[in-house]
């Protein structure tokens, strides 16, 4: 127990008080305190500048402004700068400076730093729902970071389809893992320009979740074996047929090239002819040699110019099968180069893994699902386009017994279906939605280990379990101010875009610490002054706002809420110690 008499400070960001001594504990301020950033030191060093951007984003700042001009200035709360181990903080125009003149090296250095402290908990939560589920469950989304379509300053920014419309302004690529101790935690972010389009960017995703979680399941490489010997065969009945265009395209030439002969010959004969005509006198006779000459000439000439049309025809056709064969030739030599990689990583696999993507329509194309499926993923997804929902509709919905699987919304599936253009059989279902007297229809699709068919209100719920990503992306937006961009350099804006995300697990991390550090006490007499530590929103938007009193211990520090705040009188308790302090009277531990 510290006996030592604390020293006692006001501040108006409490809980950004409890985030510090927390950074500290995970090694966060160190890491990013020891980034070498090649800016020079005036009054405050570069990297305190960087913490304070993280500070700034934990307390969902909307703007750099606010730092300095909120009610509450950020950067003069000197107990949230010493919590973080500053001395003090920059005013916003520094804070903006710094993150102005960062290159993208040093950039990408902060970033690593924060992999660095997150892949612990990443490992800890991966390693626990292998163990209580089995598998690992990926959400991918794209959303859109839009500004002012008449904005000439923020580098890179693109025209795009973005918040149902078309904006100005960058993508973010999300993958998320559903986690058994937090729900949701962020895995990958990819800053990209406006005009991304999601279907071209889900393998990189992939990719790169893979490398973040170190785990990979194992590819399919006999699905794959199956798919090359059949586009072999492709490839062969495609160069049989180009074969035949070429000889039918010789066979053409030579037609051609007799009857141009012919032609050439009677036209020699014509001109002949026509001059000896010219020196007679007598009447010119109809049936003559000349008028001879000239319908044999008529009628070479007629036919050479069929078989100049011939020609072409056959030309363009052995374009066209010429074309066809390279492209799956081009696919053949690709699929094959991708069977090398999927049977490379086996070799090296020891502990292969089973894993879950959820994905929305953009990102369903079928050379995706078809990737997904070869990488050994199974999968939940809806079809790329609407046009492809009503050609499924036509083709499987011969009278269907329609199953009620929501309020307004009925299903019928079929299992392991060969639906074209998909390579494998997929479990594919049709989703009607009764909308007043309006009926819409949906598709979802399926590959993979779990019988959904036995349970259509199940498959219903699990696709649309991707709520959660969308929850996630909303929060973002509203809970840590993404919906404005705080910086207009590209280094500036790919750190925010990794700042949000870490953001985001971070607070759920720390607030598992804060409940296992005080434990809930009986709350009868104010049950609504709780710390709501389950409430990402509220801890960012209201606590991290909220007045208290800091008492300083050397080895650790208390939190009592000020009297005037949501929370009076409550207390928190921040270091691995304990101690007593009987000035307090009726406080509560969180």
């Amino acid at each position: 127990m510290s006996t030592t008499q604390p020293s006692e400070e006001l501040t108006s960001h409490a809980l950004l008080v409890a985030w510090g001594i927390y950074a500290r504990q995970l090694g966060l301020i160190a890491e990013l305190m020891n980034v070498e950033l090649k800016q020079q030191t005036y009054q405050h060093r570069p990297q305190t500048k960087v913490v304070e951007f993280l500070v700034a984003m934990l307390a969902g700042l909307p703007h750099l402004q606010a730092i300095s001009r909120a009610a509450h200035p950020l950067d003069q709360d000197q107990a949230v700068a010493t919590a973080w181990q500053q001395p003090g903080w920059a005013d916003y125009s520094g804070v903006s400076r710094t993150l102005r003149a960062l290159h993208q090296s040093e950039a990408e250095a902060i970033v690593a730093a924060l992999r660095r402290v997150s892949q612990p908990f990443l490992a800890a939560e991966i390693q626990l729902a292998l163990r209580q589920t089995g598998m690992l469950l990926y959400d991918l989304d794209l959303t859109g970071r839009p500004v002012s379509n008449s904005s000439e300053t923020y580098p890179g920014a693109e025209f795009g389809y973005m918040s149902d419309g078309l904006f100005l302004g960058y993508q973010a690529a999300l993958v998320s893992l559903q986690s058994p101790t937090y729900g949701r935690l962020w895995l990958v972010v990819t800053p990209h320009a406006g005009d991304t389009v999601s279907c071209k960017e889900l393998r990189p995703m992939i990719q790169a979740a893979e490398q973040s979680s170190g785990l990979r399941p194992r590819r399919r490489t006999d699905l794959l074996l199956g798919r090359i010997d059949h586009l072999q065969q492709q490839v062969a009945a495609a160069e049989l047929r180009w074969q035949n265009s070429q000889r039918q395209v010789r066979e053409a030439l030579h037609c051609r090239q007799e009857l141009s002969q012919l032609a050439d010959e009677w036209r020699e004969r014509v001109c002949a002819y026509e001059q000896l005509e010219a020196q007679r006198t007598e009447m010119r006779r109809p049936f003559g040699r000349l008028a001879g000459a000239r319908r044999r000439l008529a009628g070479y000439e007629q036919r050479l110019n069929h078989w100049q049309q011939k020609v072409t025809k056959t030309e363009q056709l052995c374009q066209k099968r010429h074309r066809l064969w390279q492209q799956l030739h081009d696919s053949l030599i690709t699929l094959m180069q991708h069977l090398d990689r999927c049977q490379a990583d086996n070799a090296q696999n020891q502990h292969p893994i089973r894993a879950v993507v959820r994905i929305d329509a953009g990102f369903g194309t079928c050379e995706n699902l078809d990737w997904l499926i070869e990488m050994g993923y199974d999968l939940y997804t809806k079809p790329y386009s609407h046009e492809a929902v009503t050609a499924l509709h036509k083709q499987l919905s011969h009278e269907p017994s329609w199953q009620k699987v929501d309020d307004n919304a009925e299903m019928i599936a079929w299992r392991a279906t060969a639906v074209s253009p998909y390579s494998y059989p997929l479990d594919v279902a049709l989703v009607r939605f009764h909308t007043g007297k309006t009926l819409r229809h949906s598709a979802l699709l399926h590959y993979g280990q779990d019988d959904v068919l036995a349970d259509l209100s199940a498959w219903f719920r699990r696709y649309n379990q991707r709520q959660l990503i969308e929850a996630g992306i909303k929060e973002g937006k509203n809970v840590f101010a993404m919906h404005h961009l705080k910086v207009r350099s590209q280094p500036a804006l790919f750190l925010q875009e990794h700042f949000a995300v870490f953001a985001a697990n971070f607070v759920r991390w720390a607030a598992r610490w804060l409940r296992q550090a005080n434990p809930p006490a009986e709350m009868a007499n104010h049950p609504s002054t709780v710390l709501p530590l389950h409430s990402v929103k509220t801890l960012v938007q209201v606590a991290a706002h909220t007045t208290a009193v800091v008492y300083w211990f050397p080895d650790g520090c208390l939190l009592r809420f000020s009297d005037q705040s949501l929370y009076a009188g409550s207390i928190l308790q921040l270091g691995a110690w304990a101690f007593q302090l009987p000035l307090f009277q009726n406080y509560h531990f969180l």
